[in-house]
């Protein structure tokens, strides 16, 4: 029975309709590997335990009533604790939060999964208000990467990449604001993608601003295609809102990627990468090339932008806690207070400046895409280092961005990027390849996501931990 943990989304959905096992079969499965892994893991916030067996009981009569409400229904989804939830505590990783609430609300990616049947089982841990590219939080401590305990699983949807890997369930939310979805896929070896801006419906909006996203994160593309056609549908809440695509991001998926311009950047023209994982990329590439794929070595001509993104990621973690009292920082996470204490001398100047300077770069990207469907860069330039530090190298001003320079630059002009696993160190550790799209066009990133992942072959590997008792 602990094999159906295992199992894609889409299997899922096909085993309810025939009977040949239940959404309560599958989601006692997952509780059931969630219970082994989770002491040594530490990916989740809580369990709905409860509530996710009532959920799961009534799509079970759906199915048996030939009456499901869609592919679905009865499909264990693990929600990031940073989107809001009814009936449950947001606590963000936060000592500062109330955790009596009341939570009343549901944020819209949430509503339109209970909407489609899904049984939401638990929520998955986040750095303090998702501030870093690691995660662990004065809350609930450090969460681990279940292919190596002593790594960190990445951040800030760390818990949800940990679990996916693990096997506690086939879907997770996260949240993706300077590669929160694409870090902890690529040092998880999951799938990840971060939709463009306003694809799916956000509310409130993000203290951190139009930066922020929210996407999906499973074990392979065809499950976050799924989950896309439920999350991307329309909010009135959210007035950054793109208009809803009618067609199912299923369709061409599997259309592959001959004749598709690929423009392939191994650093950006800036960073500096582990060799091992330029090789895993550089090989993937050259699949790409053998699927049909034009390839282009090219980088996209700007700087790096890590100074513009800080000016606007500090003031937001200062805008999320701006009501918070000075005495009441001991409370933070000590990098975060750090932080805040930096934000004190960003300028309405260096702000303004900052913004104008992210608008450069979205109209720079916006012209380099004219001549390519997607461009193509590692995800991480290292992979996975120790749990519980804020970085693999020395501290200081920017100490989290500083090794990921692949990310940020995408939440800056708000295009849809993915990570794919394409490979492992000869640690064990896995690599993750980077695909972003021209802005809007979702479907070119799914797409070659999905060529990539159905040719390597590897969207299935599991941490031994993982295994040891399936």
């Amino acid at each position: 029975m602990n094999a159906l943990n295992w199992k894609t989304a889409v299997e899922m959905a096909r085993g309810f309709a025939a009977g040949d096992f239940s959404p309560v079969d599958v989601l006692q499965a997952c509780l059931s590997q969630a219970d082994r892994l989770e002491p040594a893991i530490n990916a989740l916030v809580m369990v709905d335990r409860e509530g996710a067996l009532a959920q799961a009981q009534a799509s079970e009569n759906r199915w048996a009533a030939h009456a499901a409400l869609g592919p679905l229904d009865g499909i264990p989804v693990l929600i990031k604790d940073i989107l809001l939830t009814r009936g449950q505590p947001t606590l963000r990783g936060s000592l500062t939060v109330d955790a009596q609430g009341p939570w009343v609300d549901d944020a819209p990616c949430v509503a339109r999964l209970r909407e489609a049947g899904a049984v939401l089982m638990a929520r998955t841990t986040s750095p303090e208000i998702g501030w870093k590219g690691v995660t662990d939080s004065p809350r609930h401590g450090i969460t681990r990467n279940p292919w190596d305990i002593t790594k960190t699983p990445g951040g800030s949807s760390g818990g949800a990449s940990a679990a996916l890997a693990a096997g506690y369930a086939p879907m997770a939310l996260g949240t993706d604001g300077g590669g929160s979805i694409r870090i902890p896929a690529s040092f998880a070896g999951v799938f990840g993608l971060k939709p463009s801006f306003g694809r799916v419906p956000a509310w409130p909006l993000s203290p951190f601003g139009t930066v922020a996203h929210i996407g999906p994160m499973t074990r392979n593309v065809y499950d976050a295609a799924l989950m896309m056609d439920a999350i991307a549908r329309p909010d009135a809440r959210d007035w950054y809102a793109l208009p809803t695509d009618p067609q199912p991001m299923l369709t061409g998926l599997n259309d592959g990627i001959k004749g598709l311009r690929v423009a392939y950047s191994p650093n950006l023209g800036y960073a500096q990468v582990d060799p091992e994982i330029a090789i895993a990329v550089r090989r993937a590439v050259d699949l790409m090339a053998d699927l049909g794929a034009v390839i282009t070595e090219v980088d996209p001509g700007f700087d790096d932008p890590a100074r513009i993104f800080a000016v606007l990621w500090w003031s937001g973690a200062r805008n999320a806690l701006r009501h918070l009292p000075r005495a009441d920082w001991g409370l933070l996470d000590p990098g975060l207070a750090d932080v805040l204490d930096q934000a004190a001398g960003i300028s309405l100047d260096d702000y303004m400046a900052a913004q104008t300077a992210r608008g450069a770069l979205g109209a720079q990207m916006r012209q380099f895409m004219l001549n390519y469907d997607v461009l193509v860069t590692p995800t991480m330039p290292i992979a996975a280092f120790a749990a519980g530090q804020l970085s693999p190298g020395p501290l200081g001003p920017q100490a989290w961005v500083n090794w990921t320079p692949f990310s940020y630059p995408f939440n800056l002009t708000q295009q849809p990027a993915s990570s794919v696993n394409c490979g492992f160190t000869q640690s064990g550790l896995p690599i993750g390849l980077q695909i972003v799209g021209r802005m809007f066009d979702d479907r070119s990133v799914m797409r070659a996501s999905a060529a990539i992942e159905n040719a390597l072959g590897m969207w299935d590997q599991r941490p031994k931990m993982a295994i040891a008792h399936t």
